[in-house]
């Protein structure tokens, strides 16, 4: 693989590597949403969920379209919700290996 390839596919991980996108990427699973409702649905402030927003969109990850003047948000690559829940999958075993290895001693 190419340094220019693997340098994209950090840049797509760094996306993933800040909170708060991954709060709107879960909320944005239940339905599409427009700002306001991400603001809700996660607890941010409105700019940053435009910020976040915006770096989700360069990403591929999400996608905008208008409805009249509000944004309507969706998730635009469904394999991000299967590479999340593949990853949460993978952190709950093990923390529930380790607390059973922490119950077993």
């Amino acid at each position: 693989m190419s340094e220019e390839a693997l340098s994209l596919i950090a840049s797509w991980f760094r996306t993933l590597a800040e909170p708060s996108r991954l709060k709107i990427l879960r909320s944005l699973e239940e339905g599409e949403k427009n700002i306001t409702e991400l603001v809700a649905a996660t607890g941010l402030t409105q700019a940053n969920v435009s910020r976040h927003v915006q770096s989700l969109v360069d990403a591929g990850m999400v996608g905008r379209r208008r409805e009249g003047l509000t944004a309507i948000c969706f998730i635009a690559d469904p394999s991000i919700s299967d590479l999340c829940d593949n990853v949460c999958n993978n952190l709950m075993k093990r923390l529930s290996d380790q607390v059973e290895k922490l119950g077993g001693s």
